[in-house]
């Protein structure tokens, strides 16, 4: 029988205890997860990977350097994006929240079977996690996979309210490997999002600085002829859509993260000659698609969401929100390769490097231009008649 979560009152000395320890345990531990430092070492088990049979984490806002300038994510044990959490199939995990913020928080398993009223998302499953509470999940681990945890409150994730969650198998898996990274991918704005939510109420293509132009109208009647640029752009009209209305929220605003790090920070997950490396790839991210690739170096998909597939080679993959794909990859050695997400309307992307040693890099691949949207993507959707559309 499942247990009930337990929620406990902090008192306003205790909750100043706990902010001041936890400000004392921020300095030492730095910005970052150490899972998401340079390095890149999450199979090591370094400190600022939480793992074991209770796990804590404390919630609350704080002044942290994002891509060179200071923003103000929402935390979790002192970093964004959160700590690694490492669980085991079999165990029974316990993992207690406490929020320091001055509004409600929430933290939800994303793909984790276990008890609804554990599952953490206010409303629903349970009432929330108030300012000064914890809230204590307990569950049998029952799964095992690449995951992720996230706020379901308000607009808190577009905060950096999230994390990795890894779940190591209890028996062996149907592939080896030597050597594992964590590749979490995010969005970070340094607007308000309520203010990015309002701005898409006002105008939907409020962040959309690629649509066509006069320029591209030519160019199409250059290449088509005048009559079928004019037929196109007449039937985009009509279904008072944008044949560029890729994504809703863009480079323009978005700053593209890869372990909380712009692509100048350089990012290296390290490997050893000969090894085969496991990249556990998350898209944390509040908005964004992303094409994945390695330029010179074929993956192998061998988990989605933390199920296992037939192992499906390929040269790049797009992930969505809250997806992850579990891939394996075979480097040369002596070479560096960039990892390269590119997000899906093209307006920016984020990057790092798979090498054998800190320091090296490799070229940033060119960057593509924004695809648009033809007809037949319409018609997948069934026969489309815009006839009765004029007028509308």
């Amino acid at each position: 029988m499942a247990s009930s979560p337990t929620v406990q009152t902090l008192s306003r000395r205790q909750l100043l205890k706990v902010a001041s320890a936890l400000g004392l345990s921020t300095a030492a531990l730095g910005l970052r997860p150490t899972w998401a430092s340079s390095a890149g070492l999450s199979n090591l088990y370094p400190q600022g990977v939480e793992q074991g049979n209770e796990i804590s984490l404390t919630v609350r806002r704080e002044s942290l350097p994002i891509a060179g300038k200071m923003g103000k994510p929402i935390t979790l044990n002192g970093t964004s994006p959160g700590p690694l959490i490492r669980l085991r199939e079999g165990q029974d995990a316990v993992l207690k929240v406490t929020n320091l913020l001055d509004e409600e928080t929430s933290v939800h398993w994303h793909g984790l079977i276990l008890p609804p009223e554990m599952d953490g998302v206010p409303g629903v499953s349970f009432a929330g996690i108030a300012p000064g509470e914890t809230f204590t999940a307990r569950f049998p681990v029952i799964q095992n996979g690449t995951y992720w945890y996230h706020s379901h409150s308000g607009l808190q994730e577009q905060l950096g309210h999230a994390g990795p969650l890894i779940i190591d198998a209890a028996e062996p898996e149907a592939f080896t490997y030597d050597r594992e990274h964590v590749l979490l991918l995010t969005d970070w704005t340094f607007e308000d999002p309520q203010d990015v939510f309002r701005h898409l109420k006002v105008a939907e293509g409020y962040y959309n600085y690629q649509e066509r132009t006069l320029a591209d109208f030519f160019a199409d009647v250059a290449e088509n002829g005048f009559a079928d640029t004019v037929k196109q752009r007449s039937m985009w009209e009509q279904m008072r859509m944008s044949s560029r209305d890729i994504a809703d929220v863009t480079g323009s605003t978005y700053t593209y993260l890869l372990n909380g790090h712009t692509s100048k920070d350089n990012w290296t997950a390290l490997f050893k000659p000969g090894e085969k490396v496991r990249l556990r790839v998350i898209n944390g991210s509040a908005m964004s698609y992303f094409d994945v690739r390695i330029p010179g170096l074929k993956m192998t998909v061998v988990s989605a969401d933390g199920q296992p597939v037939q192992p499906v080679p390929v040269d790049e993959f797009r992930i969505a929100v809250a997806e992850t794909f579990d891939v394996l990859v075979e480097p040369e050695a002596g070479r560096a390769y960039t990892i390269f997400a590119e997000s899906m309307d093209r307006s920016g992307y984020a990057s790092g490097t798979l090498a054998p040693r800190l320091g090296m890099v490799a070229p940033i691949p060119e960057r593509r231009k924004i695809a648009d949207r033809g007809m037949e993507a319409m018609a997948a959707h069934g026969d489309m008649d815009h006839s009765n559309m004029q007028g509308m």
